[in-house]
C-alpha cells in the first residue's frame, strides 16, 4: 500500500479542517443544546459557503454534482469531517444519504434517478434506509417480517422499522421487505423506494436515544407499513435482489462509518490532552498531566487510534484494488476494532473531564451517548468477529 496522499487531497483536507474549526465547531454549544431543526437556516447558510469551495458531496460522482473522491480519499476527508457532529451532513456525504446515493446510482432507473437520485445529491432532499426490524435480529439482514405483495402494478408494504435513521424530514425511504418468500434464503427480500408521503408509511415517533430523541436528520425514527401501497416502478434493482444490493451499500458504508469515528477519536484525544494540560489537581500546580495514569492513557489512545487509522486505509485500500468480497476480513476487523477504539478513547476523555464530560457543555457527552451504538449497527461487533474467526479457521483446514 502506497502510503503518500496526492498534494490535492492534502489541500482539501486542509480546507476541511480549517472550515471545521472555524465554522461548525463553534455551533456545537447551539447544536447540543437546542433542537436541530432550529439550526437548519445557519446549516444551509454553511452548506452554500461548501458549494462554493467546490467542496459539496465529496464521495458522490462528478456526473452528479460530486467531488468524485475514491475510497481512499473520501475515508480521509471523512476522518477531517468526524471532528464535529454537523462535519458530514453540512458537506452533504451523511448517512444513510451516502449509501442511498450509491446503491441508487448503481442500480435505479433512469426514471428513479431523476426523481430521486439527482435531487438527493443536489441537497435538495434528504432520504432514510428501512431495514432493520423491531422483532428481527439487525445483525442478520435477511431475516425480515416485513412484506411487499403485489397487487396488481403496485406493491402492497406491511411491516414494522425502527432506528430509520432520519426518517424524520426525508422525503423518501428505501425499504427492505420480504417480496419472494419461497425463494432461497439470500434471493427473498427486495428493495423498493417509498415516498414517505404515502398512504401507509407512518413514523411512529423518534426513537430516545439515552435520553435523547432528536429531530429531523439527527433522529431515529420507528416506522409503521400500514397496507403501504407504492407501483411496482418504485423496486430498486433486481426482484429479489436486496441482500445483495445491501452488501454492496454496506461495505463501502463500513469505510464512512469507522473514518468518521477517527475523527471522533481525534478530537476527543484532542480535547482529552488539552484539558490534562489544563487541569490542576493540587496546590502546588501541578495538573492531571503529571499523573501515570493519565500519561498512560494518552500513550494508549495515541497507539490505538494510529492502529486504527492504518487499518482502515489499508482495508479502503483493498476494496478499490482486490474488491469487496476480497476484502470482507479486512471490513469485519476494522468494525469491531475501531468501534471499541473510539469508544474507549472518548470515555477516557470524559473521565479526564470529570463532572464537565458528563455535560452538554463540550461535545464529548453527545459522542458517549451516540456513538455507543457503533458496536451494534452495520452488525454487531460478535458477528463480525465470528465470521472473521470462521473464515481464518477454515484455512487451517
Amino acid at each position: 500500500m502506497d502510503f503518500r496522499i496526492s498534494d490535492r487531497t492534502k489541500t482539501i483536507i486542509e480546507m476541511i479542517n480549517e472550515f471545521v474549526d472555524k465554522e461548525l465547531i463553534p455551533l456545537e454549544v447551539e447544536f447540543l443544546n437546542h433542537d436541530f431543526k432550529e439550526m437548519l437556516p445557519v446549516i444551509r447558510e454553511k452548506q452554500g459557503m461548501v458549494k462554493k469551495m467546490e467542496l459539496w458531496a465529496p464521495n458522490y460522482p462528478k456526473e452528479l454534482g460530486g467531488m468524485g473522491l475514491d475510497l481512499v480519499d473520501h475515508a480521509l476527508v471523512s476522518e477531517a469531517l468526524g471532528r464535529s457532529p454537523l462535519g458530514h451532513f453540512v458537506f452533504w456525504c451523511q448517512a444513510p444519504d451516502a449509501g442511498n446515493v450509491e446503491i441508487l446510482h448503481k442500480f435505479a432507473t433512469a426514471e428513479q434517478k431523476k426523481t430521486y437520485l439527482e435531487p438527493l445529491v443536489r441537497g435538495d432532499i434528504r432520504s432514510c434506509f428501512a431495514m432493520t426490524e423491531v422483532d428481527m435480529p439487525g445483525s442478520n439482514p435477511v431475516l425480515l417480517e416485513s412484506t411487499a405483495v403485489k397487487d396488481g402494478n403496485d406493491y402492497v408494504i406491511n411491516g414494522h422499522k425502527w432506528y430509520t435513521t432520519a426518517a424524520d424530514g426525508a422525503r423518501f425511504a428505501i425499504a427492505m421487505a420480504v417480496t419472494n418468500p419461497e425463494a432461497p434464503t439470500y434471493l427473498q427480500a427486495s428493495m423498493i423506494i417509498v415516498p414517505t408521503d404515502t398512504p401507509g408509511f407512518n413514523l411512529v415517533r423518534n426513537i430516545p436515544v439515552m435520553g435523547h430523541s432528536g429531530s429531523d436528520y439527527f433522529s431515529h425514527g420507528e416506522i409503521l407499513f400500514q397496507n403501504c401501497r407504492v407501483p411496482q416502478k418504485n423496486l430498486l434493482g433486481p426482484e429479489g435482489q436486496g441482500f445483495v444490493i445491501a452488501q454492496e451499500r454496506l461495505g463501502p458504508g463500513r469505510i464512512h462509518h469507522c473514518m468518521r469515528w477517527l475523527g471522533i477519536c481525534n478530537r476527543a484525544f484532542d480535547l482529552l490532552c488539552r484539558r490534562a494540560n489544563f487541569r490542576k489537581i493540587s496546590l502546588d500546580g501541578k495538573t492531571l498531566a503529571t499523573r501515570q495514569t493519565v500519561q498512560n492513557w494518552v500513550a494508549e489512545s495515541a497507539a490505538e487510534i494510529q492502529a486504527a487509522r492504518l487499518m482502515t486505509l489499508h482495508a479502503a485500500w483493498c476494496i478499490e484494488n482486490i474488491g469487496l468480497k476480497e476484502s470482507r476480513d479486512e471490513v469485519s476487523m476494522i468494525k469491531y476494532v475501531v468501534a471499541n477504539t473510539m469508544n474507549r478513547v472518548v470515555d477516557r476523555a470524559l473521565q479526564v473531564h470529570g463532572g464537565l464530560g458528563m455535560t452538554d457543555d463540550t461535545v464529548l457527552a453527545f459522542f458517549y451517548r451516540h456513538e455507543r451504538a457503533a458496536r451494534i449497527y452495520d452488525g454487531a461487533d460478535e458477528v463480525h468477529k465470528t465470521a472473521v474467526a470462521k473464515r481464518i479457521l477454515a484455512r487451517y483446514k
